[in-house]
């Protein structure tokens, strides 16, 4: 089981899970779920190494590890705080 805090509120997810789902129960708030809007960005304080791989749509929208898509990311393991 992976840990994903997101503006302090924890939430457990299996390894390898995409963010989406609970960032969007969290109140992220997207539009159109394929990486092009760029709405769901989150900001990772801790454990970015912790995420997949930047994706094409992120790198297109000049994101970087500590700059995500929360509609793009999965959490392969362990930690990851970050706030909306």
């Amino acid at each position: 089981m992976a840990k994903f805090i997101l503006d302090n509120i924890e939430h457990e997810v299996p390894d390898g899970a995409a963010l989406a789902e609970v960032s969007e129960k969290a109140g992220v708030p997207f539009s159109c779920n394929s990486g092009v809007c760029g709405t769901c960005q989150i900001e990772i304080l801790e454990g970015p190494e912790n995420l997949c791989e930047l994706n094409q749509e992120e790198k297109d929208l000049a994101m970087d590890q500590n700059h995500r898509l929360a509609c793009q990311c999965k959490i392969i393991q362990g930690t990851v705080k970050a706030k909306f």
